[in-house]
């Protein structure tokens, strides 16, 4: 069982949730109150609930904090009117990226990410220029601490029908059909297995990788820029980090 390795990109973002820890847990609030809001306040019923839920779980987002967030959306709140959007575009050196926001003013959120982009060597494109190089996969990420034996571990995997289990020094990152992700981490959940990441992610086909000075400084702007905006949920690239 093999794949590319997106630990490093995982790793990193650890690292920003770690130190701005307040600001993802009121994104993933949102999220959950999205998904309240598209389906109902029942993960068992509401499967893009349950979903949110588990990726707030392995952010290490509090019980309380998601109790709240469901709370918040099954009440009549504030009249808010919040969307979904993606955007997509090109960073410096042809790397590809998506960007998935949650917003209240589409214009504010659009012209902040293509600020972001024009000031970093890059440039917003049109829905579908990069989401083709990218597959929808469900992600589960489980720390390789020696504790867990490998044999034991892929065939669990393959027992709850995850179609691919990588293995690397820090980490096993198992790859399912996203239909199937729900199962496979409840699955693997009741055998035992920890998280450190759950969730469904638009995963690259292929990699880039960038070499000049300017661009190596630009990518890691224009990410950061991206991640740190209060907007957006989830940033993905094909930059060989």
């Amino acid at each position: 069982m093999s794949g590319h390795s997106k630990w490093a990109n995982i790793k990193n973002k650890k690292g920003k949730t770690d130190a701005q820890r307040g600001k993802i847990f009121t994104k993933l609030g949102r999220e959950i109150q999205i998904a309240v809001r598209s389906g109902g306040p029942d993960p068992e019923i509401n499967s893009k609930l349950k979903d949110t839920i588990a990726k707030a779980k392995a952010n290490n987002m509090p019980n309380d904090n998601i109790q709240r967030s469901i709370k918040k959306a099954s009440g009549e709140g504030s009249g808010e009117i919040i969307e979904e959007i993606t955007y997509e575009g090109y960073g410096p050196g042809g790397v590809a990226v998506i960007i998935e926001a949650v917003t209240d003013n589409r214009n504010r959120t659009a012209g902040e990410v293509r600020h972001l982009f024009d000031k970093n060597g890059g440039n917003m494109g049109t829905s579908g220029c990069v989401s083709f190089m990218f597959d929808k996969k469900g992600l589960i990420v489980i720390e390789n601490n020696g504790t867990i034996d490998e044999d034991t571990l892929m065939m669990d995997v393959l027992d709850c029908g995850a179609d691919d289990c990588n293995v690397s020094e820090e980490v096993f990152e198992i790859t399912t059909d996203p239909n199937s992700f729900s199962a496979v981490r409840d699955g693997l959940e009741k055998k035992g297995y920890t998280f450190v990441e759950a969730e469904v992610s638009m995963i690259p086909q292929s990699y880039t990788t960038l070499t000049d000075e300017k661009q190596l400084e630009q990518i890691e702007r224009l990410i950061d820029g991206l991640e740190d905006n209060d907007d957006v949920m989830e940033v993905y690239h094909n930059w060989e980090s």
